[in-house]
C-alpha cells in the first residue's frame, strides 16, 4: 500500500505528531521505510491506527487502548478481557456523567439567584469566592 505519515493523517484525522507518539509508545509498530527514509505504512497500520482512533474517541485512555490492542492482537484470550476494560471504563463515564449532572445543577442555581445590579452585588460572584473571604 505504501502509505505517508501524511496520508495516514489525512486518512485517519489523527496528527502526524500522534502518530510518531504511538509509535515511539509502543501502540503502533516502527513502519518500513523507503529508501528516502520516509515512513511506508501499509493497510495493516492503517487499521491499528483507525482502531487507536476509534477507541480514543469514545474516550479509552492510553492504558486502556495499549491492554485491547494486546487483546485483539493476541485473538486467543476470551473476551471476557475486554468486556472487562469496558465495562471499567463504562463506570468511569457514568461516574463523570454524575459529576457533570452536580455541576449543572450548581451552576443553574448560581446562574438563577442572580437578579442582575451591579457586579458588586452579583449573586455569582459571591459564590464563587472563598467562603472565608469577602469578593474579590
Amino acid at each position: 500500500m505504501g502509505l505517508t505519515i501524511g496520508q495516514m493523517s489525512k486518512a485517519t484525522g489523527v496528527k502526524p505528531v500522534t502518530i510518531r507518539f504511538y509509535e515511539k509508545n509502543g501502540l503502533m509498530g516502527s513502519p518500513s521505510r523507503t529508501g528516502g527514509n520516509y515512513r511506508s505504512y501499509g493497510s495493516a497500520e492503517l487499521a491499528r491506527l483507525s482502531f487507536i482512533c476509534r477507541a480514543r474517541k469514545l474516550g479509552f485512555n492510553l492504558d486502556q487502548v495499549r491492554q485491547l490492542l494486546e487483546l485483539a492482537d493476541a485473538r486467543g484470550p476470551d473476551c471476557s478481557s475486554v468486556d472487562g476494560i469496558a465495562a471499567r471504563h463504562l463506570e468511569e463515564v457514568d461516574r463523570k456523567l454524575a459529576d457533570l449532572t452536580a455541576l449543572r445543577r450548581e451552576l443553574a442555581a448560581v446562574i438563577s439567584s442572580c437578579s442582575g445590579g451591579s457586579v458588586t452585588d452579583c449573586r455569582i460572584i459571591e459564590a464563587l469566592a472563598p467562603a472565608s473571604q469577602s469578593p474579590l
